[in-house]
Order: C-alpha cells, then structure tokens, then sequence
C-alpha cells in the first residue's frame, strides 16, 4: 500500500501551519513512525525550524522540473525517525515555472509515486504556503488527506470555505481523486477568551466529524521553539504546547484507517504506566 500522503495546508498566514507541520511530524516519529517532511513553502520555515540550513539547490525546485528522483535530496534530522526535503527562497520561482510545465498540476504526484510505492515511510507531510497557488495546487493533488489548521479567531471562519471549495474542485475535476480532507486542527486556543470558545463551537457546528479534539494552544513556547532549530518536544518536552502536540498525533493516528498498530497500542500502555504515581495500578 502506498504511503499516505498528507497536505497540510491554509491559505491564509499565520495560523500555525508549519508549527503544526513540524511538530506532529515530530511527535509522530516519537511515536516510531518513519516520517518525511517536504517543505513545499520558500519561506522555509519548516526547514530552519527543525535545525537545517537554507541552502541553495537544496529544495525540491528540480525535482519537480525534471526526472530526478526526490529520494536524491532527502536530508536527515536530529531525529533518525525523521526525514526531510527542505526548502529555500529559490523554490518562489518554482510558481512561474512549473505553471509552463506539461502537467504542471502532476508534477508533485509524478515526484512522489516512486517514493511513496517504496514503503519507505509511514507518512508523507507536506508543509504548503500559504496560498492556493501553483505549489499548494500541487500539493494538494498528490496528496490522500489534508489537514486544516484554523486559528481561533473569526476571520479564520472566512478562509476555510475557500480551501474547501478548492478541495472540491480538485477532486470533482479528477486532478485530484484521491484527496480528502483529513480534519480540521485548532490554534492558538485561548481558552480565556469566549471568542476562542465561540470559534471552536462554530467549526465543530459545522464539521463535526472533522475537527479534532485536540486544541493547541496559543503558547510562548510553542512560539520560542523554531528560533532554536528544534521541534516542541526537544525543546521544552513538558509544556501544555509539547502536550497538545502529542495528543493530536495520538488522535490523527487513531484516526487513520485500521486503528492504532500493535506497536502503537504498546507504546500507549507504556506510557499509561509511567504516568501512573509509584504503588499505584496501572
């Protein structure tokens, strides 16, 4: 079976997405899953984020130009569980060009297939920016799932219509036929604030099933843990931020069609165990 390939994508900034990106590609290899980031956005923040240099030539900008395979730029991470194709500010051109290429919307999905047959990795995350232009639309036509992150706060109910009828489009289209949206994530809850409240109870009026339980938080942690190159759980592995990052990974992977694995529901229990106070049941 192919690997699932995730777009993780919002057209409007600043919500969280490629906090989100990184650290639930972190936490899942924390819970032994073989993870490949892409960092589809030339800001590359995902790939300062997770302690890579921006380095010239190193994005997926030829890949999609050409028949190279993408396992060549492949990097690692402190992480031996995961992997990463990073991005630079070279991968902006990539918009003009790969619009004149033949099957400029395929050009992703035909980079990836060889990959993805390999069973190399469990899951594929591509980080998108924050647009719906040429490199989100690819992202989004290779990809199984997509995963929204919304911040809590109302304009954010404005732009998820727009990605969602982009979604539909996509697919009724045929360009993308296996895309579906994955679930919505909330950030920067503030549980404070009513208009946080007011905000999740709106999304989860409207998308029951595809919003998730697990509320981010708006945290300075959360905020301060890209500047040192490390996902949240290496840089402060005990704040509410690293915890609701580890409960979305745990509920995604629950999600996800078959249930948890053996090993997934091994490492539940573990933890279950440690968490019990000393003398007690576990």
């Amino acid at each position: 079976m192919p690997t699932p390939i995730i777009a993780i994508a919002n057209q409007k900034g600043g919500v969280g997405k490629t906090t989100t990106e990184s650290d639930l590609a972190a936490c899942l290899a924390e819970r032994r899953k073989k993870v490949l980031l892409i960092d589809l956005d030339p800001q590359a923040n995902a790939t300062s984020g997770l302690g890579l240099a921006k380095t010239e030539g190193a994005s997926i900008y030829d890949i999609l130009l050409s028949d190279k395979p993408i396992a060549d730029i492949v990097q690692k991470t402190a992480d031996a569980r995961l992997d990463v194709v990073a991005s630079e500010v070279d991968l902006a051109g990539a918009e003009i060009d790969v619009a004149r290429a033949e099957h400029y919307l395929q050009r992703l999905t035909m980079a990836l297939e060889p990959l993805a047959a390999q069973d190399r990795y469990d899951f594929i995350l591509i980080d998108c920016p924050p647009s719906l232009g040429i490199l989100t639309m690819n992202a989004l036509c290779a990809a199984d799932g997509l995963l929204i992150p919304m911040q809590c706060e109302y304009y954010a109910l404005e732009g998820i219509s727009t990605i969602l009828n982009t979604v539909g489009k996509l697919h009724d289209s045929g360009a993308a036929p296996r895309l579906a949206v994955e679930g919505i994530v909330m950030t920067m809850f503030d549980m404070r604030t009513n208009l946080s409240q007011q905000v999740v109870g709106e999304i989860k009026s409207h998308f029951p099933d595809k919003i998730y339980e697990s509320l981010i938080p708006r945290s300075v942690r959360l905020a301060e843990a890209p500047s040192h190159g490390l996902p949240i759980i290496a840089y402060d592995a005990n704040c509410t931020g690293a915890a609701a990052y580890r409960q979305l990974a745990r509920e995604f992977l629950k999600r996800r069609k078959g249930g948890e694995a053996p090993a997934e529901a091994a490492l539940e229990a573990a933890e279950k165990d440690e968490a019990a106070p000393e003398g007690a049941p576990s």
